[in-house]
């Protein structure tokens, strides 16, 4: 950009310039003596007084030719000029533009990084059902997904888990037991995604859930086994339906499918929630397993 700004006052000091150097070379064509004739050349120079007696004037047929000439002249440098500002004005305004593009290009060749770089935040899909997941969600980070299995082939739902990259960064590098126990620890806050695959009933939905929670509670706190058939209004699941539970400590913030939001305080029942998912026996192992290697991608 520097070079295209002196190339810029370069041509603007010629037009400044020219046309003055012509206009003075004119102006001396006009003033100067007329050329002697073939009978007043002598021999010797004549002295200054005789010389300042033969400077004639020109005629006035002569001074309106010379004086249109001297206009044209004038006139023509000025239009020279205006074409050079012009050429460099266009010169400046496409190196600009190529710059701009240029800059564009080099922002979008980027290579995707977390921290300071941008970052490419394209879904991620779930291989069996092609459900995606976005990278981000309320505020966590994507580590992994899979699919939830009834009967051996029906594939119900797929589902996602996000991890808070902080609260991971001092466990991650441990080993896959400690991982797997940690995840088992609903003080390591992370949202869990459902989205559905198939049509399903509200009450099959939450049959399944409570099925899944209820023996891992061991008969403590049952009660918000019911707060929690309450958070689903009765209207039957379609397929890309979704739900999120955000599990904190012994809070549970649920949204449910038509984008209702509600409220579990309970401790065991997010432990049990963890188990659910996370624990030996997780409904989906295919999930476990591919958060097990996010989150040492965090």
């Amino acid at each position: 950009r520097n070079t295209n700004i002196i190339l810029f006052y370069y041509y603007y000091y010629i037009m400044m310039n020219s046309p003055r150097l012509l206009i003075s070379r004119q102006s001396h064509r006009l003033f100067c003596r007329s050329p002697p004739s073939s009978s007043s050349v002598t021999s010797s120079a004549p002295p200054r007084s005789t010389a300042h007696r033969i400077v004639t004037r020109p005629s006035s047929s002569s001074s309106s030719s010379n004086t249109s000439a001297a206009a044209f002249s004038s006139a023509q440098p000025t239009a020279a000029g205006t074409a050079i500002l012009l050429t460099a004005a266009a010169l400046l305004f496409t190196a600009t533009t190529n710059d701009a593009k240029n800059n564009d290009a080099s922002l979008c060749s980027v290579a995707p990084r977390l921290g300071a770089e941008p970052t490419m935040l394209s879904p991620a899909t779930e291989p069996k059902t092609g459900i995606l997941f976005p990278r981000l969600c309320n505020g966590m980070t994507f580590v992994g997904c899979g699919v939830r299995v009834k009967y051996g082939f029906v594939k119900v739902y797929a589902v996602g888990t996000y991890m808070d990259p902080l609260a991971m960064s001092v466990i991650k590098d441990q080993s896959k037991p400690q991982l797997q126990k940690a995840l088992l620890d609903p003080n390591y806050p992370r949202t869990i995604r459902i989205v559905m695959n198939r049509n399903l009933s509200i009450e099959k939905y939450t049959a399944a859930i409570i099925e899944a929670l209820e023996p891992r509670m061991k008969g403590q706190d049952l009660e918000s086994l019911e707060e929690f058939k309450k958070l689903n209004p009765p209207v039957d699941l379609i397929q890309g339906a979704e739900m999120e539970m955000t599990v904190r400590g012994d809070t549970l913030l649920y949204k449910n499918a038509v984008g209702g939001i509600g409220q579990i305080r309970s401790g065991v029942f997010t432990s049990a929630l963890c188990d659910v998912f996370y624990g030996a026996e997780a409904v989906s192992p295919g999930h476990l397993e591919d958060v097990l290697k996010g989150v040492k991608k965090l």
